[in-house]
């Protein structure tokens, strides 16, 4: 199972001595809270979403849809919750206009982009034009070598694994040289797994622990110790 930085493998339990080259961070309850600049981000979208819905979805169904809408991305979670094909439509329509237009500052650990050593990679998921706001409003563009939106409003979708898949191959890094560091198990971690790279679960606030990752931690700083124990 999954541990917070003692080295216990998920997968084969062995000590692997590889050097970490470079690591392929999430965004979202990752790096900053989805919802930092507050709440009422969402609310064309979710307002859009109700005025289609004309009783299809009950509306303690759309909370719990609305809440997932801060984490997951919104074409799974309509799909989910049973959204009709009209909500569907209204929702992304209203999604692709969203942009955060004020500064955002991120969880208070990004210290850890500057200290570590290695190459840093980004790879988010969601609406192209909301995550390009989020990444600039946080400033945190020039401390990624790249960075990759995985647009679910854009043809062609190509997901996250085949991203990470593009970074090994463009970068020349074998799979067990790079760590991927997210919250969702069922994107960003399963990723990493299936491609053979070394994975760590962030418990930010909200996040439940999960047994597929490598490791898990409560902060980045916890990174320069899991890299210690693991060169």
């Amino acid at each position: 199972m999954c541990t917070l930085i003692r080295i216990e493998w998920s997968r084969n339990r062995e000590l692997v001595d590889t050097v970490i080259k470079a690591f392929i961070f999430d965004l979202d309850s990752c790096l900053s809270a989805a919802n930092e600049v507050g709440d009422q981000l969402f609310e064309p979208a979710f307002d859009a979403i109700r005025k289609t819905n004309r009783g299809a979805v009950s509306e303690e169904t759309l909370k719990k849809a609305f809440s997932d809408c801060w984490r997951f991305p919104f074409n799974d979670v309509a799909h989910k919750y049973g959204f009709t094909d009209e909500m569907t439509k209204a929702g992304f329509a209203a999604f692709a206009e969203i942009e955060v237009t004020q500064p955002m500052h991120g969880y208070g650990d990004l210290n850890v982009l500057r200290e570590l050593p290695q190459q840093f990679f980004l790879v988010t998921s969601g609406f192209r034009r909301l995550q390009e706001s989020k990444i600039n409003a946080l400033g945190i563009r020039p401390r990624f070598k790249e960075i990759r939106i995985d647009a679910i409003d854009e043809p062609a979708q190509k997901g996250k694994a085949r991203h990470f898949e593009e970074i090994l191959q463009t970068h020349s890094f074998n799979s067990n040289e790079v760590m991927v560091v997210g919250d969702n198990p069922d994107s960003e971690i399963a990723a990493g797994n299936h491609l053979g790279m070394k994975t760590v679960q962030v418990l930010r606030p909200g996040v439940s622990r999960e047994d597929n990752a490598s490791h898990c931690i409560n902060s980045l700083n916890e990174l320069k110790e899991l890299m210690s124990s693991t060169g």
